[in-house]
């Protein structure tokens, strides 16, 4: 069987290799300094070595504010510095609650500042719009970034939750690339393979960074997905000798525009699980029956 699940590291332009699993820190509030440093060591241990963050984060989750799990990253930091060449370093802003978005040139410059002081680095390596800002004109969300990155404060830009036509907006003002876009996919959120976003990415080189490839967690526990998606998982786990999460990580994985799935987990042993995923062998068979067991009809 010739297995669609390719596990080499993908380049992200100046910023070199990343691994197809990189680790988000959503979920990242855990605010004793020592426990974070082993969590997010147990993620680059892993091969996680993209590590993605956002100034929002730490607002929900059971965080405490706008900009704690920045602050929590720099603590880490600080505390074991070398940690920092270990990584490929991005975050996001854009969203200033309730608001909700904001890229104005005032805000989005003040929002990238913030973000490098919270975290206590002197670059971010892949700044990302976090939503888009639909009363921004993309002219000046692609100047403030060029600003940006010619000020030395980031070095490459992405985008997230953005559309093809959003993405393509912004591109067209820009005089490099954008190098990813985050879309929700997964087993059971199939959207990017059907309204065109992971066909842009083919066709632009961006690399699409997978939020959610787990459907937060409902594809490992089976709360709320349909039997049908579950068997098919399941059926697929026994054969690998893995778990169904394994084989929804995979699934993920062996889109030909090369997704990095983003693990979320906070616990230093299912982190080092995960990796499993990427030495899955899945073919052609079997991510169509997972894509019609997600959909719940055949394919014509």
């Amino acid at each position: 069987m010739t297995s669609l699940v390719d596990n080499a590291p993908i380049t992200l332009g100046s910023l070199g290799a990343v691994g197809r699993l990189s680790f988000g820190l959503w979920r990242y509030t855990n605010t004793d300094v020592a426990a974070a440093q082993g969590v997010l060591e147990a993620a680059l241990d892993a091969g996680m070595n993209l590590v993605d963050n956002a100034d929002v984060y730490g607002f929900d989750w059971g965080g405490t504010g706008f900009g704690q799990v920045e602050e929590i990253l720099g603590s880490v930091l600080a505390a074991a510095p070398a940690l920092r060449d270990r990584m490929v370093l991005a975050s996001k802003g854009g969203i200033m609650p309730p608001l909700p978005y904001d890229s104005s040139p005032d805000y989005l410059r003040s929002a990238c500042e913030a973000s490098l002081t919270r975290m206590g680095v002197d670059v971010i390596d892949l700044y990302q719009i976090h939503r888009p800002d639909m009363y921004t004109h993309p002219a000046d969300v692609a100047a403030t970034l060029t600003e940006l990155r010619a000020a030395g404060k980031i070095r490459e830009v992405g985008v997230s939750n953005h559309t093809t036509s959003q993405v393509a907006a912004l591109q067209a003002h820009l005089d490099f690339p954008i190098r990813a876009n985050q879309p929700e996919f997964s087993a059971s959120h199939l959207d990017p393979m059907r309204d065109g976003t992971l066909d842009q990415c083919m066709q632009l080189g961006i690399a699409p960074m997978a939020w959610s490839p787990l459907a937060g967690g409902s594809l490992a526990t089976g709360d709320g997905v349909s039997a049908e998606l579950l068997a098919e998982l399941d059926r697929l786990a026994e054969r690998e000798s893995v778990n169904r999460s394994h084989i929804a990580m995979a699934f993920v994985l062996a889109h030909p525009s090369q997704p990095i799935a983003i693990v979320g987990s906070q616990n230093v042993d299912r982190i080092a699980d995960t990796v499993r995923a990427i030495d899955v062998q899945l073919d052609r068979a079997d991510v169509y029956a997972i894509v019609q067991a997600s959909e719940g009809v055949p394919l014509p």
